[in-house]
């Protein structure tokens, strides 16, 4: 997976303007659907924020571990949140959750603020899509 950052651009922080990646014969596309803050019993455990993006992305790296994959084969993720405001202001404990799940590998990511998500108590869901390498 190859970073792409035009030169002359501030450098983000925590995430990519953009990856590219070459599919080698056997590589994989994984695509994990939206994630929310709730365990595998599809039960809330908490109503804070930075403890639902935490939960969300301990499932993704549990649903990418079905599919052969970790964390650093993530080349896209999406997160929706239903208040912006919210999000920003947990964003230091949210980078600490990111960091202790998923590291310091920082896919194209993208935030979209929402009327609402599906399940009443979620405050986040995220998605990813993940290339897998061939099994070698």
């Amino acid at each position: 997976m190859k970073i792409l950052q035009p030169p002359d651009w501030l450098e983000p922080r925590g995430y990519a303007n953009g990856v590219m990646t070459e599919f080698a014969a056997g590589s994989r596309l994984l695509f994990v659907g939206g994630q929310i803050g709730w365990n595998g019993q599809q039960q809330f455990e908490t109503d804070d924020f930075a403890e639902q993006a935490g939960q969300a992305l301990r499932n993704i790296v549990a649903v990418l571990e079905q599919g052969g994959a970790g964390p650093e084969h993530i080349t896209r993720m999406t997160w929706y949140v239903c208040d912006k405001k919210e999000y920003v202001g947990a964003l230091r404990e949210v980078g600490r959750h990111y960091r202790d799940v998923i590291g310091r590998h920082y896919p194209a990511m993208t935030a979209v603020e929402v009327a609402e998500l599906v399940e009443d108590r979620a405050r986040v869901e995220i998605e990813v899509t993940a290339v897998v390498p061939p099994a070698g």
